[in-house]
């Protein structure tokens, strides 16, 4: 009876998004848990680089020689470091850098890409910084069109 609950969640493509924080690197955990129970499946990684949202800062970030190429090798790394170092070479994988609106970036994706699951990590922000600021995971919770696995805070390795 337990094996056929299991195999309900038929997830091949497992959408994990990282901030590189240490909750997205607990989330890791479960994402490659996913995609190692299930054999063909893919695992995409995303990080969405937020957009600058004035236009001051806009002409400041895009004007700095070299800025571009220097932040893709930083994220290049820190994703090799991360993720990419601990993933047995059967899996399938697929690392994906945007630019643009954290949550509406991951939301666009993955409808995109028609994502079976997402997998966040839940950062444990007090009310009043998730009343004032919002929260990225709260709205893709909200909008998604897939499931949604967070992982709070709380979850260890």
């Amino acid at each position: 009876m337990l094996e056929k609950r299991m195999n309900v969640c038929k997830a091949q493509k497992i959408l994990f998004c990282t901030d590189f924080s240490e909750n997205a690197d607990i989330a890791f955990q479960h994402a490659l848990d996913m995609v190692l129970r299930r054999p063909n499946s893919l695992l995409i990684i995303l990080h969405v680089i937020p957009e600058p949202e004035a236009e001051f800062w806009k002409t400041y970030v895009y004007e700095m020689e070299g800025i571009d190429e220097k932040a893709k090798r930083d994220i290049d790394e820190r994703i090799q470091q991360s993720y990419l170092s601990i993933i047995p070479p059967e899996v399938m994988v697929q690392v994906e850098v945007k630019i643009g609106r954290d949550y509406q970036t991951i939301l666009d994706f993955a409808n995109e890409i028609v994502a079976d699951i997402i997998v966040m990590g839940r950062r444990g922000h007090s009310t009043w910084e998730r009343h004032f600021f919002g929260s990225v995971v709260e709205r893709v919770v909200r909008r998604a069109e897939c499931p949604v696995l967070v992982v709070p805070r709380s979850e260890r390795k």
